[in-house]
C-alpha cells in the first residue's frame, strides 16, 4: 500500500508546474491542462492557480500520512464540526457551480483533514476526494489519479479484512441464513432434505460457510444434507474463485452432499437455472437490488423471484436514502452514513492499524468517491433506499414478510457480544453508543445500527 500511495505522489509531482523561473514551460503547460479542469471554471490564470495549489495541498496531506504521528491521538469534536461544515459548504458551493469558492474551502479542508486521524478527519479526507473530482473532466489524468480503481486483489483483501474484523457482513448473513435453516427446517417432510440457495449475487461467497457448518450440524452420516448453490457473479475469475474456496471448505464435511454452479450475470432474468423436484428453494437477495439501476430492472427481478415460487426469499440493504438526481441529497445522506462506520471501525480496530486504512482507502473510500460522482443518468449509480421502501415494493410484486425468530436475535446479540470491543453494546433502539441490534416491522426485520444511526436491516419474504 505505501508503494501506491508513493505512486501517487510521484505522478502527481510530475503533473504540477512548480518550476516558477520556466515562464515558457508553465505556459505551454497551462495550454495542456487546460482541457483537464471543468468548463464551469474559468481558465483564467488565477483559477488554474487554484487548482494547481489544491492539488499541491492534497499532495502535502498525503505526504505526512506517510510519516504517522505516533502516540495517542485525542479525538477534537470541535475540530470535526468544523471539518464537516467546510464539507457542508463546499458542497453547497459545487452543486451551485460556485467553484472558486469550493477550490478556496477544499484547500483549507486539506490542510485539516488525515487518512491516519480521528474518523472525522479519515472520512472528511475521502469527501474532499471525491468533490474535488467533481471539479475536474473525466479526461483528466488527475481524476484517474484521485479516483483510482483498485486492484482485484486490494478489493478482495479490504472487503475480507472489514468482513473479519465489523459485525457488518457478519451480522447479514448470519441472520438471513437463520431464516434459511429454519425455512429449510420446515420443509424436510418433503424436500428430500435438499436445499437450493439461488445467489443472485455470490460476492466470493462469503456467506455460505456458516450455512454449510450449520447444516452439517443438523445432518448424520446415514442421513446426509444436500445443498445446492447457484450463484449469479459479475466475471469469470469471481465465480471459479468462489467454487473453489466453497468446494474445498465444503469437503471437510462428509455427511453433506454440496454442489455449486456459477453463472455470469445477466440483467434481470434468470439463466440456466436447473431446479429439481420437492427441493426447498430459496432466493437471496443480500446487497443485490441496489445494483440495480433502474426501477424496472427491480421490477423484472422481483417478478422473476416470484415466478420461481421459493420458500423464502431474504433482503438484506443498506439503510441509506440517496437520491441519484440529487447531488446535494445524496451527498448529506452519504456524510451521515459513512461517518458512522468510520466511526465505528475505531471500535474494531487500533487507529494505527493497516488493515484499518486498507478496508477505508480500498472499499469505503472508494464507494464514497464514487458515490459523489454519479452523473444523473448514470447506468453505474445504486439506487440506495430505506427498509420501508423496499417493503413497499416487496409487496406490491406479491411478497409478505415473514417474522424472524428470536434465534436471530439472540445471534445476533451473541455477534455484537464477540465483536465489540471499546464501547457497549446497545439493544432494543438505545442510542447511547456502539453497535446496536433491534426489531423492525414488528419482527419482521433485524437491523444493526452504530449509536444512533442504522446501518443496515435484514429481512424475509414469502409469494402470497
Amino acid at each position: 500500500m505505501k508503494g501506491t500511495d508513493d505512486d501517487e505522489l510521484l505522478s502527481l509531482r510530475l503533473a504540477i508546474v512548480t518550476n516558477s523561473g520556466c515562464e515558457r514551460k508553465r505556459k505551454r503547460k497551462r495550454k495542456e491542462t487546460a482541457v483537464l479542469i471543468n468548463p464551469l471554471i474559468d481558465l483564467n490564470e488565477g483559477c488554474e492557480g487554484k487548482i494547481f495549489g489544491l492539488l499541491q495541498m492534497r499532495e502535502q496531506m498525503l505526504k505526512l500520512d506517510h510519516h504517522k504521528r505516533k502516540g495517542v491521538l485525542i479525538e477534537d469534536h470541535g475540530k470535526g464540526l468544523h471539518l464537516i461544515h467546510l464539507l457542508l459548504i463546499s458542497a453547497t458551493s459545487i452543486d451551485e457551480n460556485n467553484n472558486d469558492s469550493a477550490i478556496e474551502i477544499l484547500t483549507e479542508l486539506y490542510q485539516n483533514v488525515s487518512l491516519t486521524g480521528d474518523s472525522v478527519q479519515r472520512v472528511a479526507a475521502y469527501f474532499a476526494d471525491g468533490l474535488v473530482a467533481r471539479l475536474l473532466t473525466r479526461k483528466s489524468p488527475f481524476y484517474d489519479m484521485i479516483m483510482k480503481k483498485t486492484t482485484h486483489e486490494e478489493e478482495l483483501l479490504a472487503y475480507t479484512e472489514l468482513y473479519r474484523v465489523s459485525p457488518y457482513y457478519q451480522f447479514a448473513h448470519f441472520t438471513v441464513n437463520q431464516a434459511i435453516i429454519e425455512a429449510f427446517q420446515e420443509e424436510e417432510e418433503r424436500n428430500n432434505r435438499s436445499l437450493h440457495v439461488i445467489d443472485f449475487d455470490i460476492s466470493y461467497g462469503f456467506q455460505w460457510p456458516s450455512l454449510i457448518q450449520s447444516l452439517s450440524d443438523k445432518a448424520t452420516s446415514t442421513n446426509r444434507i444436500s445443498l445446492r448453490i447457484t450463484g449469479y457473479g459479475r466475471t469469470l475469475e469471481e465465480l471459479q474463485e468462489t467454487e473453489t474456496r466453497l468446494v474445498s471448505f465444503a469437503k471437510g464435511f462428509r455427511n453433506l452432499v454440496f454442489e455449486f454452479q456459477g453463472v455470469l450475470r445477466g440483467g434481470s432474468k434468470l439463466v440456466s437455472l436447473r431446479k429439481r423436484k420437492n427441493e426447498t428453494i430459496v432466493v437471496n437477495l443480500v446487497f443485490y437490488l441496489t445494483t440495480l439501476n433502474s426501477f424496472s430492472k427491480v421490477s423484472d427481478t422481483l417478478n422473476s423471484v416470484h415466478s420461481l415460487n421459493p420458500s423464502i426469499v431474504v433482503v438484506v440493504e443498506e439503510e441509506s436514502k440517496r437520491n441519484p438526481r440529487s447531488f446535494l441529497s445524496r451527498f448529506m445522506e452519504s456524510l451521515h452514513y459513512y461517518a458512522a462506520m468510520f466511526d465505528s471501525l475505531d471500535d474494531c480496530l487500533p487507529l494505527d492499524s493497516t488493515e484499518r486504512l486498507c478496508i477505508e482507502k480500498n472499499h469505503l473510500g472508494r464507494e464514497i468517491k464514487s458515490v459523489l460522482n454519479y452523473d444523473k443518468d448514470d447506468i453505474n449509480c445504486l439506487r440506495y433506499e430505506r427498509a420501508e421502501t423496499w417493503k413497499g415494493r416487496m409487496e406490491s410484486h406479491g411478497f409478505v414478510g415473514l417474522k424472524l425468530s428470536s434465534k436471530a436475535m439472540i445471534q445476533a446479540k451473541l455477534l455484537l457480544k464477540i465483536r465489540s470491543h471499546y464501547c457497549p453494546i446497545q439493544l432494543d433502539g438505545e442510542n447511547n453508543g456502539g453497535f446496536r441490534v433491534f426489531d423492525r416491522d414488528d419482527g419482521k426485520g433485524l437491523s444493526l445500527g452504530w449509536q444512533d444511526r442504522c446501518l443496515i436491516t435484514a429481512s424475509a419474504w414469502q409469494c402470497i
